[in-house]
This record gives structure tokens, C-alpha cells and sequence, in this order.
């Protein structure tokens, strides 16, 4: 098997999927890239197409390269290895010569021969198939990336908690929700409208819910871009998402999502409306002098006034600011993870947030002063309890 590719390409594509790549003593061979070439002519296809695989048996992602090749073949090559030659040479045409009786693969460069070990294809694990399909559908590359963008935060990262390792995805013909929370924060975002062109495929507008893991929706924030859209295909057990350019098949997450609705406060009469950017600013400044295990930053709000400050005893560092905004209730004091605020703040696009408060020992809910008709992203942090005085 022989085929041409260039060096920048096989490099920027194989980083696209190298995330999959783990380590694994029991089976060596997910160390490995899984490539498969169908020559010029096969299928119809006007040139050579090189199919490069990864799976950690939980996720499998596979990407298409052009290539110069007249011959079918496949093997598995070390990842880490090919990846450390790829990243070190110049832009140039590179030829893969694949010995399949003795498993070595030669790299032919501008100014060098490379030599690697590679595997026997057939001991590389075949990804799911989607053989008992429960529900397909349509979904706007943008609408993924922007919910896994303003979500993918607040996924839990204990493992005690499986349900919340991943994020709840909640479909129908009207749009699609996304939720997130780790139980101290809760993040979620809803397209209104419609999945896709075509999402009409959404069997009789029946309505499903399922939870991905955060792993492979890290991938997918890298693999397409905003045009594009993807083919989905839904099992009991795995979500299979394909574009021209990839496919990718996960295992979901077995476990029950909580009852997100029954903790987003239906009554907050408090109002704080402020400068996105001047709060960012701010609570950077302030958290510097918050105790560093629980980042508390303490909001003192009166009239049109908030005061921000932070205070670690441990070290007597203590800072405050004061800050003009619009609020509407009666004054109060209640303070936040600054950390978990500022990583809310980021994914927010607007110039302007909105707190709705009720008690300092409630959550609240914070959102975009102004959203798209078709759009409505909702953030909720748990309060800290105060235990320190403010100077």
C-alpha cells in the first residue's frame, strides 16, 4: 500500500482525532491511528481518500484526507509516534510505503526516511454501527457548537455523580435544549425553531432526551465548522453524529438526568442589571484577594450601587470596588465563587447581564440582559454562605 499526502494536512487532520488516543496496557492497539485508504476510482471518487480512526472504546472518531494513492489498504500506525514525526517536519509532500506482510511502514520526506512498527489492521476495534436506530435527525453545526460553548463548563467532573459527567440533550420538532450543572451551577441553553434544515426527520415530532459525555463533545468543538450540518442517528446506547468530512459514535451516559426545572427559581423579585465587561473586570481584580479554596466574593448591593470585595484572613489581603448599575429590590448581601462566575460571564455575549435575586441563601439565575428571539440562555450559581466581615 503507497500513498501521498501532504505533511501539514495529515497533521492538522490526525489532531482533529487525537484526543481520542489514551493509554491502555490490556490493548495496545488504541495507541493507535487506525488508516484505511480507498483509492482514486473506487466509489467514485476522483482522488485518493485516506480514513483515519481512533477509539477509546467509549469514543470512536473518524476523519476523511485527500491523498495521491491507486492502492487499497489499511493498518494501524502508533499515534504518538507518527504525531511527534508530523509536528517536527516542514510542509511538504510525504509518501507512506505500507509493508503488509512484515507491518513496517516507511515515511519518505524532502530530506529523510522514517521507519515505524505498525499493527495488524484487523486488531483494531470496529466502531458501533447504528443497527438498531431509534430516532434520526438533523442538527445546525452552530446551534451544537454554541450550546456545547456556553455549556461544557458546568459538566460535573464527579464520577460519583454520572448523569452529571455529561450534558442533557433534550430534542423535539419545536428545538432543541441543552442542560449542564455540576449542583453548584446550572447552565442551560434552548434553540428555539426547529433543529436543522430537515429536522423534520425527528420521527412525528416525538421528543428525546439523552446525555453526552463531556469527552467527545470537547472533540466536536474542533471538528466542524458553523455551515455545516450533521446526520444524527440515535441508539439506546450510542449517538452517531456524521458530516462529509467525519463521523463520530459515542456512548451515552446510562443514568438519570436530575430534574433541572424543580431548582431554577420561579419567583426572584430582585433585579440587577450591570456591564458585562466592567463585572469581568472587576471580579478578576477582587478574586485576588479572595481565600483561595472557596473564591468568595461578596455583593453588597444598595440603590443603584453594587460593591464588590473579597477577603483572605489567612493572609490579610482584603479589596473592594464599587461599581454603578441598575437595581431594582432591597438591599442585601450575598456572595458568589468568583471563578464560577467569571467562567459564566465568558460564554455570555451580551454587553449587558441580568441577576435575578431573592434571598441571600438561594440560587440565582443570571442571563443576557437582551437574547435572540430564537434564543434563551439561562445560568444558575448557588450562593456561598458569608462567613467573614466586610470592612
Amino acid at each position: 500500500m503507497k500513498f501521498i499526502v501532504s505533511s501539514h494536512a495529515l497533521f492538522k487532520h490526525l489532531q482533529l482525532i487525537y484526543g481520542v488516543v489514551g493509554t491502555n496496557a490490556s490493548l495496545p492497539v488504541l495507541e493507535d491511528f487506525f488508516l484505511q485508504i480507498l483509492p482514486a476510482g473506487r466509489q467514485g471518487s476522483k482522488e485518493g481518500r485516506l480514513t483515519a480512526a481512533a477509539t477509546d472504546l467509549e469514543t470512536s472518531l473518524k476523519i476523511n484526507i485527500p491523498v495521491e494513492s491507486n492502492q487499497a489498504g489499511e493498518i494501524c500506525i502508533p499515534a504518538k509516534v507518527l504525531m511527534e514525526i508530523l509536528k517536527n517536519l516542514p510542509d511538504q509532500p510525504l509518501t507512506f510505503h505500507v509493508h503488509p506482510d512484515t507491518g513496517v511502514v516507511e515515511i519518505i520526506s524532502d530530506n529523510g526516511r522514517y521507519k515505524i512498527m505498525g499493527e495488524k489492521a484487523e486488531n483494531f476495534p470496529r466502531e458501533p454501527k447504528p443497527d438498531s436506530v431509534e430516532q434520526t435527525f438533523s442538527l445546525s453545526g452552530k446551534t451544537l457548537l454554541t450550546a456545547i460553548q456556553k455549556g461544557i463548563f458546568a459538566i460535573s467532573t464527579n464520577d460519583m455523580r454520572p448523569a452529571m459527567t455529561g450534558m442533557l440533550f433534550e430534542l423535539d420538532a419545536d428545538g432543541a435544549t441543552f442542560v449542564a450543572t455540576d449542583s453548584h451551577r446550572l447552565v442551560k441553553y434552548v434553540k428555539k425553531g426547529g433543529l436543522a434544515e430537515g429536522a423534520s426527520t425527528l420521527a412525528a415530532g416525538k421528543p428525546v432526551s439523552f446525555i453526552v459525555p463531556r469527552k467527545p463533545l470537547n472533540l466536536l468543538k474542533g471538528l466542524f465548522d458553523d455551515e455545516v450540518t450533521i446526520q444524527a442517528s440515535l441508539s439506546k446506547s450510542h449517538l452517531f453524529l456524521q458530516t462529509d468530512a467525519m463521523e463520530i459514535a459515542c456512548r451515552l451516559i446510562d443514568a438519570r438526568f436530575p430534574d433541572y426545572r424543580v431548582v431554577i427559581p420561579v419567583d426572584s423579585p430582585y433585579h440587577l442589571v450591570i456591564s458585562r465587561t466592567d463585572l469581568q473586570q472587576a471580579l478578576r481584580r477582587i478574586s485576588v484577594f479572595a481565600n483561595k479554596a472557596t473564591n468568595q466574593v461578596i455583593f453588597t448591593l444598595q440603590g443603584s450601587t453594587l460593591e464588590l470585595s473579597a477577603q483572605d484572613i489567612d493572609y490579610s489581603f482584603e479589596g473592594s470596588e464599587r461599581l454603578s448599575c441598575q437595581y431594582e429590590g432591597e438591599d442585601m448581601r450575598i456572595s458568589f465563587n468568583a471563578r464560577f462566575l467569571l467562567e459564566m460571564l465568558a460564554v455570555i455575549d451580551a454587553d449587558e447581564v441580568r441577576f435575578d435575586l431573592s434571598t441571600p441563601s438561594r440560587a440565582a439565575i443570571l442571563q443576557p440582559a437582551s437574547q435572540a428571539e430564537d434564543e434563551d440562555l439561562l445560568m444558575l450559581i448557588m450562593p456561598l454562605m458569608i462567613t467573614e466581615p466586610v470592612a
